[in-house]
């Protein structure tokens, strides 16, 4: 552990020009069986969110506005876990642990923007199933295609100024001395610990941004799924309000995980205590959280598991064909 370990404490305090990533380094015993284990949940989500986004765009019979949003999250969610998993396996088998500082903010931001946008998108499919199952005569007007363009494209937006706004604040930060980052990828908080600058007014924005991101989606979402929960007691028939219920529930706990790990990660204080757990909540939402919702959300639906089936004969006959 100590070879990776590199510290550059000059008289004239130059600044760094790469971080050393530890990742999972504690754990050496352990390695062939974590790059295993991660590159079969890499594998996994990637065919997992990467069906839904092909079978959402190839379908007519999925072109609702429940499966636009659900197309949307796969697609995020095979765009941070590529962000963060590739370089993480590669790491279990090299030498070289290291990452430029310009290559570790670029990782940092693109990460960020990923997972705000994800939880504004979260935000917007409570809203749809809300609509759906409480106001289902105002469905068709509340959520056409427009709105749920406008939803989406808000999502991306809303993140795109929130992660540029703490960029600005990160490119001025100074990086000198230790290097060393305990973490499997380049996050916020362990990054600006080794800071040579001051920190406490970027990480005071970032609370305050992250807690836009995060405590008002959170809410909303909470509300629409007990405003659903209440309407499922009204089902007549017990079999359908177990089926919904069950369903219903496990859409709320992912979720809660999902922004329970992020809100205690980057809005309570970082306390050493905290600060030792915070490698493992990171595990929910950059690994977990990804490899779960296509399940969750797509791939228990019968309508999806119908056009897999249509898909799959369509290849089967051109496949004969030629």
């Amino acid at each position: 552990m100590k070879k990776n370990i590199k510290k550059l404490e000059g008289e004239n305090g130059t600044n760094i020009t790469e971080f050393i990533l530890l990742s999972f380094g504690d754990v050496q015993e352990l390695q062939i069986l974590l790059f295993v284990v991660f590159l079969m949940i890499y594998i996994m989500t990637m065919v997992g969110n990467l069906l839904i986004v092909i079978l959402v765009a190839t379908d007519q019979n999925l072109h609702t506005p429940m499966y636009f949003f659900l197309g949307n999250l796969s697609f995020l969610e095979t765009c941070y876990s590529s962000t963060i998993l590739p370089r993480m396996l590669a790491s279990f088998f090299s030498n070289r642990q290291s990452v430029s500082v310009n290559g570790c903010i670029m990782q940092l931001w693109f990460f960020g923007f990923l997972i705000a946008s994800e939880c504004y998108l979260l935000t917007a499919m409570s809203y749809d199933r809300y609509v759906a199952i409480c106001r289902p005569l105002h469905y068709s007007v509340s959520m056409n295609f427009k709105i749920c363009l406008q939803l989406v494209c808000g999502s991306f937006f809303g993140s795109f100024v929130i992660n540029m706004m703490l960029l600005v604040f990160i490119l001025q930060l100074r990086f000198c001395g230790h290097n060393v980052i305990d973490h499997f990828f380049c996050d916020f908080i362990p990054m600006v610990n080794v800071a040579c600058s001051d920190t406490h007014h970027i990480k005071l924005l970032s609370v305050v941004l992250t807690s836009i991101s995060t405590l008002p989606p959170f809410g909303i979402t909470i509300a629409s799924y007990g405003c659903i929960i209440n309407a499922i007691f009204g089902i007549p028939s017990t079999t359908g309000r177990q089926k919904a219920f069950s369903t219903c529930s496990s859409h709320l706990i992912v979720v809660t995980i999902f922004y329970g790990t992020l809100i205690t990660v980057y809005i309570l204080p970082d306390t050493n205590e905290l600060r030792e757990l915070n490698k493992v909540f990171s595990v929910f939402y950059t690994i977990l959280t990804p490899l779960i919702n296509p399940l969750i959300y797509s791939l228990r639906n019968k309508e999806v598991m119908e056009a897999m089936k249509r898909a799959a004969f369509k290849c089967v006959t051109s496949i004969r064909v030629l």
